[in-house]
């Protein structure tokens, strides 16, 4: 693309950005928010009085699509409103859908794809420019952008990008074909970021792809252990976490780095999808529950007090009750700490939208009760073996509901509340007793130090 750059700015312009979907969406829309200020623009949450509107979109399932759509109407009547004001869709509805989203919505200006974050401005330049329709989608980049200007929301934790894309192709899966292959960011880039946002302030950052533990394959150089090991040795970083984790490609090495590091938590997110090896097949997911069941055996011999976490599709196609009760009696048996539960929803564009011996709607969320039902009270049994220890809490701030009762995680991300003292400032690591465990979270008291 070739811009004038000498496009006059005007400052004191406002951008409402509104993000959808995953952590890396949130991530991308900090780094566009950076890019933004630069050219002078303060973000706004009405937007009524936007100069500029971006909707950093998601697509994983149809109903989040369906609820963007409905926000892409709505904005409609403010173009028509305010002709000077800049419309544009970025993420992964972007990249799926590209210049056919002008033909439903012609009031939108620009589409940007998951892998053109980089361009916002030259984009935005190039609107000023030609008042017309611009698009950039390319995937094929090899070289991944360094020093992108990043505006971060937080105080105390960061989201950190190690790489993009991803490569398994799960068959109820769009992602591989909306953010592209595997591309890894090189090991020093994201150190220095990672140094970067310490020196800021920043107590926790959290290491972020579609799949970390391929971190460095497509580079045949440092590998995702290499990469823990280095952040964990930053100077005056407190905690390391990270996402998504792919049980396939979990190392021995890694889990090595885990238990021997000193900042990075101990907690292990490690998506099974299924609990039988019918449905893992036919999902394309590359393990078996031989394999994942030997998997959490190593991670729980090397590092006793980590939590486990999961993700769980309840309703593929295919699944029978008897696909269904190996699903709850592999949850009896590996008792997660916590699972991240769906109903599983067709996805067009993917394999398992054809796939015959589609789950009745009904059926699909009676299981889900069900294996709710189970998993919380697995949730609730591990957690009430905290009560009355002492736990590292991190303080985030105040409770959603009590201004006066705190709230913090654990290093194995349990939430825990306890009444404000006073001597709390976000950021801290204070110790609190638990005393009464909850399914989702631990109640205590502080203990003064």
């Amino acid at each position: 693309m070739t811009v004038n750059n000498n496009t006059e700015n005007t400052n004191k312009k406002t951008v409402y950005l509104a993000t959808y979907g995953c952590q890396m969406n949130t991530s991308d829309s900090e780094r566009m928010e950076g890019q933004l200020k630069t050219m002078g623009y303060s973000k706004t949450d009405n937007m009524e009085i936007a100069d500029l509107i971006i909707l950093n979109t998601c697509c994983v399932r149809e109903s989040a699509e369906n609820k963007i759509h409905g926000k892409i109407g709505e904005i409609k009547r403010l173009k028509l409103e305010n002709p000077n004001l800049i419309f544009g869709i970025t993420g992964c509805m972007a990249q799926k859908d590209g210049d056919a989203l002008f033909i439903k919505a012609p009031h939108i200006d620009f589409v940007l794809g998951t892998n053109k974050v980089h361009e916002l401005l030259n984009v935005i330049k190039e609107v000023h420019a030609s008042n017309g329709h611009v698009v950039e989608l390319s995937t094929g980049d090899s070289d991944i952008p360094r020093n992108i200007p990043t505006q971060r929301n937080g105080s105390i934790s960061a989201w950190v990008p190690i790489m993009y894309g991803c490569n398994n192709f799960c068959t109820y899966c769009i992602v591989p074909y909306v953010r592209g292959r595997e591309r890894s960011r090189a090991l020093d880039d994201v150190v220095g970021e990672v140094k970067d946002v310490i020196a800021k302030g920043f107590k926790e950052v959290t290491l972020l792809g579609q799949n970390v533990n391929s971190y460095g394959k497509d580079q045949k150089g440092p590998d995702f252990a290499d990469l823990l090991k280095a952040v964990d040795e930053v100077k005056g970083i407190e905690r390391v976490r990270y996402m998504t984790s792919h049980p396939r490609d979990l190392s021995d090495k890694a889990i090595a780095v885990i238990k021997n590091s000193t900042h990075i938590c101990e907690q292990f997110h490690l998506p099974i999808q299924y609990g039988s090896n019918k449905l893992l097949k036919a999902m394309n997911r590359g393990y078996t529950i031989e394999y994942y069941r030997d998997l959490v055996k190593k991670i729980r011999d090397a590092v006793p007090l980590a939590s486990i976490t999961t993700d769980l599709i309840v309703g593929f196609p295919g699944e029978t009750e008897e696909d269904f009760q190996q699903m709850l009696d592999f949850l009896k048996e590996i008792r997660y700490d916590m699972a991240y539960t769906f109903l599983y929803s067709k996805r067009s564009g993917t394999p398992a939208a054809t796939m015959e011996n589609q789950v009745p709607q009904d059926v699909k969320k009676k299981r889900l009760q069900m294996l709710m039902d189970v998993q919380n009270q697995i949730s609730l049994e591990i957690n009430q073996q905290l009560d009355g220890k002492i736990l590292e809490v991190m303080v985030e701030g105040p409770s959603r509901t009590e201004e006066n009762v705190l709230s913090g995680r654990t290093r194995t991300n349990k939430i825990v509340l306890w009444n404000k003292q006073g001597t709390e400032n976000i950021g801290d690591f204070v110790r609190v007793k638990v005393t009464h465990a909850q399914t989702w979270i631990l109640k205590g008291e502080l203990i003064a130090d």
